[in-house]
């Protein structure tokens, strides 16, 4: 189990590229998260969701997704707490104290997917949650140290020496945990380190004596890490944008719940087009060509803050000069004319005026839509496949010009009559290059697509496993 000395250490990555470094050893890896936080997520082969990091592990370990890899699944909402997902299906709302008194029911379920996860494989690996350090949730932990104990998992610390501190942290890891804890921990980490390691070799002994814990590698930043697709949503704060002449502006506005932002990383992959995540406070820039509005946890809520941000005139503007704009899943809801919530699924009973840009209405209710699906544009026949992830019926006039046709002829979404506004309910749309190559030619003539994504994503995998082989002494590690 890979645990860390804070949140965004690393962990997810790590064990990503361990993953693909033991299965192109031949051997059957399976990934596994107790507890996840995390508005990105992913449908499994079995019908269920899992939190988007364990999606790209499952990839990694080269074996379908499965519910089991991250039985606990929260997603943070408005004022109301959090969704809890338990084994791919929602649970319940909670705000963190009653949380707190769920976690001795769900380590059960906990375990129980573990069990499944770890039949008839060679290596099982863990990524904790935040820190171990937390010693004030210490009690009912299914996270960290409370599933490492009740599953007998060995434990490694990763710590971030970008950040620094890196010594205190680690020490100081050390002093707030039992001392059957430190007795767990049987080494640690230091991740995303620049320059000469050989510069910290003095910090190394400093940490070791004085916990007796031995460092398994110093591994240096990860250059390739921003082409892999992240949840959580500080990633976007590092995401780096393309930029060149003549590229497609695209500009995302941040939603505070914002959800499966990774819908844009194929897009912003291409040089030819440049992707711009617009923070609160600033207007979305006038020579943006596309404006995408991406997924929400908390449509409503989400739609009153474009609104307070003035995004809303910003987005009307853009189409009244001709710009053409895109809304996925929340995205797309807050398009039409209304938003509702009869039943307070999102924290209050509303119905919110939505853009007016789409002859739809959008009622969100307690059923859940969670499934793989392909298909094709309804215009241009490019295919196209992904999945749905929702709460919520979308009806009006222009669900009969759909963006897209699904399995056995299923509309999916709408497209408005002058063609510039485009909506749907599907996520992963744009990571098929043949889909999303047409959609870049016909939005500009002589525009392709020069990113086989899938082939990215694969290679930067194997990249990380390299990486990873040069500079952790795995040998030491893994007897360990």
């Amino acid at each position: 189990m890979f645990q860390g000395t804070g949140s965004d250490v690393g962990k997810s990555l790590i064990v990503a590229g361990v993953c693909r470094l033991l299965t192109n050893r031949g051997l059957k890896v399976r990934p596994f998260k107790p507890q996840n936080m995390s508005n990105n997520a992913a449908v499994t082969d079995d019908g269920g969701e899992i939190g988007r990091a364990q999606a790209l592990q499952a990839l990694a370990a080269k074996c379908p997704l499965s519910i089991h890899m991250n039985p606990i699944l929260l997603k943070p909402q408005s004022d109301i707490g959090s969704q809890v997902v338990v084994q791919g299906k929602v649970h319940s709302t909670a705000k963190a104290r009653d949380y707190h008194k769920l976690k001795p029911e769900l380590l059960t379920r906990v375990l129980e997917s573990f069990e499944q996860v770890g039949k008839d494989v060679d290596w099982v690996i863990v990524e904790g949650a935040g820190s171990p350090a937390e010693v004030n949730l210490r009690s009912g932990d299914i996270a960290n140290m409370g599933f490492a104990e009740a599953a007998d998992v060995p434990v490694i610390l990763v710590a971030d020496i970008n950040r620094g501190g890196v010594i205190a942290s680690l020490i100081g890891t050390y002093e707030v945990l039992s001392t059957a804890e430190r007795t767990r921990v049987k080494g640690f980490i230091i991740n995303k380190f620049r320059g000469d390691a050989s510069l910290f070799d003095e910090g190394i002994k400093i940490i070791t004596a004085h916990t007796g814990w031995p460092c398994f590698g110093v591994i240096p930043h990860f250059d390739d890490a921003h082409l892999l697709p992240q949840e959580d949503a500080m990633a976007l704060d590092r995401k780096p944008t393309t930029a060149m002449t003549g590229a497609i502006k695209i500009a995302v506005p941040r939603l505070p719940r914002i959800a499966n932002f990774d819908d844009v990383d194929p897009l912003n992959a291409e040089p030819n087009v440049s992707v711009e995540i617009i923070e609160a406070g600033r207007p979305i820039p006038a020579d943006t060509n596309i404006i995408l509005i991406p997924g929400s946890k908390a449509t409503c809520s989400d739609l009153v803050f474009l609104k307070a941000q003035g995004w809303d005139i910003d987005i009307k503007a853009h189409h009244r000069q001709g710009g053409t704009i895109i809304g996925l899943c929340g995205g797309y809801q807050m398009l039409g004319n209304s938003v509702a919530d009869p039943d307070g699924i999102e924290g209050h009973k509303v119905k919110i005026g939505g853009l007016g840009l789409l002859d739809i209405s959008t009622t969100i209710g307690e059923s859940k839509s969670l499934k793989k699906v392909s298909g094709f544009d309804a215009l241009s026949q490019s295919p196209t496949s992904g999945f749905e992830m929702h709460m919520g019926k979308t009806t009006g006039p222009d669900t009969n010009q759909p963006w897209l046709i699904l399995e056995n002829d299923r509309p999916d979404g709408a497209r408005s009559k002058d063609g510039l506004i485009l909506g749907s309910y599907v996520h992963g749309l744009f990571a098929g290059d043949a889909f999303r190559a047409s959609f870049l030619r016909d939005f500009r003539s002589g525009v392709a697509h020069s990113v086989a994504y899938d082939l990215q994503i694969e290679q930067t995998l194997d990249l990380l496993a390299d990486h990873l082989n040069k500079h952790l002494t795995l040998d030491l590690l893994f007897r360990a």
